[in-house]
Formats: C-alpha cells, sequence, structure tokens
C-alpha cells in the first residue's frame, strides 16, 4: 500500500462501488430497519441455523413483533427473503433467497476490486 494511502481508502472505495451496484436493476431497496433484518438472516444463513418467523419476532433489538413481521412481508414481496415449510406446518422458515445471496457475492466482489484498487 502506497504511503500516501489510508486503510480508511479501502472502506470507501468499497462504498463507492456499491453505490454503483444500487444503481443496477436488482432487487428493490430495503430501508435501514429491513437492511438490519436482512443481514441477521444472513448471519443466521451462514451459520447454518434454523431461524423461524417466531425466533425473529423473539429479536426485541430488531423491534416488536408486529412491526416485525410488517417489515418480513415487505421483505419477502421485494425479493429479499423467503419463508419456507417446516416440519410443523405452523412454523415458516426464514431464509434468504437466492437474489440476495448473488447480491451479497456482488458486494463481496466490491470489497475485494476495492482492496485492489487501493493497493494499486
Amino acid at each position: 500500500m502506497d504511503k500516501n494511502n489510508r486503510p480508511a481508502d479501502i472502506y470507501v472505495r468499497f462504498l463507492q462501488l456499491a453505490n454503483a451496484l444500487r444503481g443496477l436493476p436488482s432487487l428493490p431497496s430495503l430501508d435501514p430497519l429491513e437492511d438490519r433484518i436482512l443481514a441477521f438472516v444472513a448471519r443466521a444463513g451462514q451459520a447454518r441455523e434454523r431461524l423461524s418467523v417466531r425466533d425473529m419476532m423473539a429479536q426485541s433489538e430488531l423491534g416488536s413483533p408486529a412491526m416485525l413481521h410488517a417489515r418480513l412481508k415487505s421483505m419477502r414481496e421485494k425479493g429479499w427473503i423467503v419463508l419456507s415449510d417446516t416440519d410443523d406446518t405452523r412454523r415458516k422458515q426464514v431464509e434468504l433467497s437466492q437474489a440476495a445471496w448473488l447480491h451479497f457475492d456482488k458486494l463481496s466482489k466490491c470489497l475485494v476490486q476495492a482492496t485492489r484498487d487501493v493497493s494499486k
């Protein structure tokens, strides 16, 4: 890394690249709370943990159960998450959609690119 570059330059470059992604046709945008919910679901998916709608409702840091339910419905309609059946038909599993995983793949490429760009 050049002596004139700062570690923060990588992050700022990543933000620029990620912002450019938002201009491409893809999934509808999320509000900040939906973004936090998406990250929560992604971490559970990455850890291969089962995450039901009921489990989500128990996350008080994400808001009230009624508000969370409305956000999950919105995110499902936007195509970010899917609800899949479990052994108990009354419980639904919350998972990222294939399109959401592809979005994370694109963000990962932006991070790698930002690291390369600043290292030059």
